[in-house]
Order: structure tokens, then sequence, then C-alpha cells
């Protein structure tokens, strides 16, 4: 026995277990949201293209146009050519920054994207802000007073708007506010035919935010609730809460100031991998309510079928939640210790 507590004495001791580096890491996470970006560039091609539908025939319809001329738009937009052949030049546009041009529009997809995000990031940002805020906030309160009223109401309210479809509340919400009590606009981003600037304008955006905003909120902030009550219900079991409490302090200072901030870890990494599911979630409520955005944009090319404004959008959606979900990885390793060891 004595010699076996020599030996364990002379026994070299162990350094603490280091983790990769940040720049093997962040390396990593790159190299597998560039990959990701490769697979969507080229599903995004393929995909398109077993669309029912002629993009030319969609062009020329309710158009006296003969069979020659016909045959004219489809070489001059290269659907003449063999798949691959056409793959390649949509490769070698890709890599010189370009996304062909809209058949519909007849302008390069990059401008048509560019003059559409601005309100893509308007009315997903303002839903997304809003979320975040009102999940948090009765998510932390619903589980501190767990199998209260307040808890059992905000938990049930939550589950149902998160059930429902978004195209359906769009269209209730439109007929409630906009057709029967006629307290917000309909559709579009400002009133047809203003010429209003400055603080009238505004307001009259702010007025047709209105609906879409509530639509994309209600659908969206019971996940951020949902993650809030459960990672606070488990804080609400740890033996700091219980010295917190034996320290004499109240049990609003207990939950803003221990429960609440250690509870948050799960909450922000959802916060980053749902921003980029989000805007591509618009694409049913810029429908409904006609919102000039990226995901309007989206719905009129797959009436035609506009190929290259299809591809634009679907590689500018992509890239947003492939860039979001790095950023969830790269703010988990900050904010959890465990994963800088692991």
């Amino acid at each position: 026995m004595t010699q076996l507590l020599v030996d364990e004495a002379a026994a070299p001791v162990r350094a603490p277990r280091r983790g990769s580096s940040w720049l093997r890491y962040i390396g990593l996470k790159a190299g597998g949201a560039a990959v990701s970006l490769v697979m969507v560039v080229m599903l995004g091609f393929f995909a398109f293209r077993i669309l029912p539908g002629d993009p030319v025939r969609s062009l020329a319809d309710g158009r006296q146009v003969t069979a020659e001329q016909m045959d004219i738009l489809r070489r001059q937009y290269g659907l003449d050519q063999p798949m691959l052949v056409q793959f390649w030049r949509y490769l070698t546009d890709l890599f010189q920054g370009k996304l062909g041009e809209s058949y519909t529009y007849n302008r390069p997809v990059m401008e048509l994207i560019l003059d559409r995000i601005g309100p893509t990031l308007l009315l997903t940002g303002t839903a997304a802000l809003l979320s975040v805020v009102l999940g948090l906030w009765l998510g932390q309160r619903a589980a501190w007073r767990r199998g209260s009223a307040f808890d059992k109401a905000q938990t049930g309210i939550a589950l149902v708007f998160w059930s429902v479809p978004t195209f359906w509340l769009g269209l209730l919400l439109l007929l409630i506010f906009g057709g029967g009590l006629r307290w917000f606009p309909t559709g579009g981003m400002v009133t047809a035919g203003s010429t209003e600037t400055g603080l009238p304008l505004i307001w009259d955006v702010a007025r047709h935010l209105v609906l879409p905003v509530l639509t994309l909120v209600a659908v969206v902030y019971a996940q951020y609730l949902m993650v809030m009550r459960a990672s606070l219900l488990e804080e609400m079991t740890s033996a700091y809460l219980v010295t917190a409490r034996a320290k004499g302090l109240r049990e609003d200072d207990v939950r803003r100031g221990h429960a609440v901030p250690n509870a948050l870890l799960p909450t922000v990494t959802l916060i980053f991998l749902t921003l980029g599911g989000l805007v591509g979630g618009a694409v049913t409520v810029e429908t409904v309510f006609s919102w000039p955005g990226l995901g309007y944009l989206t719905f009129q090319a797959l009436s035609a079928p506009d190929y290259p404004l299809l591809q634009g959008t679907f590689v500018v959606f992509s890239a947003i939640v492939v860039v979001m979900n790095f950023f969830a990885d790269v703010m988990y390793r900050v904010l959890d210790p465990r994963l800088r060891t692991a």
C-alpha cells in the first residue's frame, strides 16, 4: 500500500486537456460552410430544371408568337444547349459574380436582388427582434411560475400559433384587420401613388409593416419561449440558486441575476440558427401581403419559371442560412467554455 502511494506521488502530473485552437476550429467550420454552399449551387441549378413548365412558352403566353420566334428566344437564353453546357456557363458566370439575366424583367438578377433585399431585411429584422424579446420574456416568466395559470396560458397560446400555417394566419389577419376593420393596408410597402417623404413616408411604411410582422412574430416567438422555458427549468434545480437565496436575495434578483443568464446559452444559439430560416420563411408572408422583397420576387420567378432569378434567390437565401449557422457555431464556442477544451 505504501509503495502504491509512493508510485502515485512520483507519477508525472498530467497537464489539463487543451482544446483545438481557434484558428483550426474556425477553419473547420468555414470549410464545412464552403462545402454546403457548393452543394447549394449544384442543387439550385438542377432542381429548378425539373420544374414543370416551359419558360419561353410562359413568356409568349397571350401573344402572337411563331415557333421560329420561340426558337430564337430559346437560343438567346441558352435553353437549346445541353444541360451540362448550361451548367458550365452558370458556374463561370457565378465565379465572375454574375447571376445571369432574368427572363421576366430583362435585368441582371443581381440588380433585382439588391433592389429587393432591403424590404426583406426590414421585415424579417423587425420580426426577429420582436420575436426574440417577446419569446425570452414570456419564457423566463412562464418557467419561474411553472404550473401556474400564466404558464399554462402562455405555453398553450404559443403552441397554437406555432402550429398554425403561416399563410393561413396571414390571410386571417388580412381579412380581419385589413378588409373588415380597415385598420391597416392590405398589401404593398407604401400606399400606391403616394409621393410622401420624410416622417409621413416612415409612418406609411410602418402601417404597411404591421400585419406581415405580426404574422411572422406570432409563428416564430413560440420557439424562443419554449427553449427559454425548458432551459430555465433545468437551471432552477441547481444548487447555486439555493446559495443565492440563502444570501437573502429577492426571487426577482435570483431570477434576473443568476438563473436567466445561465439559461440564455441554448437560446442565443437558437437565435442565430433561426435568423437564416426566418429570411427564407418570409416567402409565404411576402406573397400574402404583396411585400416587395426577395420572397415575393421568388414567388414571381416560380410562376414563369424564371431559372436565373430562381437560382439567384435560392443561392442568396441558402447563403444567409449557411452564414448564420457558421456564426452560431462560433458564438456557441465563445459562450460555452466546455467546447474550448473539447
